[in-house]
């Protein structure tokens, strides 16, 4: 896998397969600050939040790298699976992410403060980290526990 500069332009052009919303009372700019956190290193709720609750991630066994571009890194996690590409957009407040799916977070403003949306595009069944199933039949609800998690981190650290 080579990581795609345009990756973020690769998901636009398709349609949400699955689609998770939620809210938090502040305002874009403190929550993007958060969501958007990727640099070099473990990955943990202070780095690539989004994936922080992965097992990978839990156990210590994946780190981000830079890519090749602004904006651009991958997380390498122990073991035969292929990296996990990343693209993140601070203009628009998103980050892509591309394992065994492709998805994208996005904080957005809404009368309540910030609506932070994960859809997902695309489902590689050939990828190695991909289990059958589990894009039909649970990955909506995953996406959902998973999104509840993110939010709980950020408004924990925002205080709101």
């Amino acid at each position: 896998m080579h990581t795609t500069p345009s990756l973020l332009a690769e998901l636009d052009a398709l349609p949400a397969r699955w689609e998770v919303h939620g809210t938090l009372a502040a305002p874009v700019a403190a929550v993007a600050a958060v969501l958007l956190t990727v640099a070099e290193g473990r990955v943990g709720d202070d780095n690539l939040l989004v994936l922080a609750r992965a097992s990978a991630a839990r156990q210590g066994a994946m780190t981000v790298v830079a890519g090749s571009g602004a904006g651009v890194y991958r997380a390498e996690l122990a073991g035969p699976v292929e990296p996990v590409e990343i693209q993140v957009d601070r203009a628009r407040s998103r980050v892509a992410v591309q394992s065994w799916y492709a998805g994208v977070h996005a904080a957005t403003a809404c009368p309540a403060g910030t609506r932070v949306t994960h859809r997902v595009h695309r489902v590689l069944p050939d990828h190695p980290g991909f289990v059958a199933g589990i894009a039909e039949l649970g990955l909506r609800a995953r996406m959902s526990r998973d999104l509840r998690q993110v939010l709980g981190v950020i408004a924990d650290r925002l205080g709101c």
